[in-house]
């Protein structure tokens, strides 16, 4: 029997010994072990994905920049974003990467149109825009069938630092968050409405 998929809630976690955690979990896991999504927040961060060779234009707070192994480029992550990484056995959910990246951006979607938001995905820019905004991005890592990496939700994140890089490589993306656009919810409760919509992509689980 495929064990169930685990939510665990994390709170704030730091960036680099977070993303160890990952790659250790994917290389020990074997055929049997449960699939877990990781709910929780970073404090200020910059990380460079594997295809970014860029740094901040500017970084008046001495924000840390870290490498990460995920795809993409540069972008930002601090405290009032909600960070969701998935360390998934894709090839068990019979999920290739484009499948899986349209189900997560679905998810965030279907989110977003129960707090009263029309949100879309862009063709060639993975991620969710709500008015040509960018509110959700995605970078994930898959090895040897599994995945790990996963998305971010700006909930009521300062935004202050995405003026300071191209956010996913783009110099004129603008980016927004769900309190600008009138959701007072906090994180928890987001959490857990995100969570309601990524049981069904996973085959539900225990929560952790």
């Amino acid at each position: 029997m495929t064990p169930a998929c685990r939510f665990r809630r994390l709170g704030l976690r730091d960036y680099a010994a977070t993303a160890a955690e990952m790659a250790e979990f994917t290389d020990r896991r074997d055929a049997l072990t449960a699939d877990e999504v990781w709910l929780l927040e970073h404090p200020p961060v910059f990380t460079l994905g594997t295809s970014s060779r860029l740094a901040p234009h500017r970084n008046p707070a001495a924000i840390p920049l870290v490498k990460s192994s995920r795809g993409g480029q540069i972008t930002y992550h601090g405290p009032g974003q909600l960070i969701a990484y998935l360390l998934l056995d894709i090839r068990r959910l019979g999920l290739g990467p484009r499948r899986l990246v349209q189900s997560l951006e679905q998810a965030l979607i279907d989110l977003l149109d129960g707090y009263g938001l029309q949100a879309v995905r862009r063709e060639g820019a993975p991620g969710v825009y709500v008015d040509g905004d960018k509110i959700a991005a995605l970078g994930l890592r898959i090895r040897n069938g599994c995945c790990f990496h996963g998305l971010s939700l700006n909930v009521d994140v300062d935004l202050e630092p995405f003026a300071w890089i191209d956010p996913c490589g783009y110099p004129d993306l603008s980016v927004t968050r769900l309190a600008d656009h009138g959701v007072t919810r906090d994180i928890a409760s987001i959490g857990e409405d995100l969570e309601a919509r990524l049981r069904p992509l996973f085959a539900g689980g225990g929560v952790g």
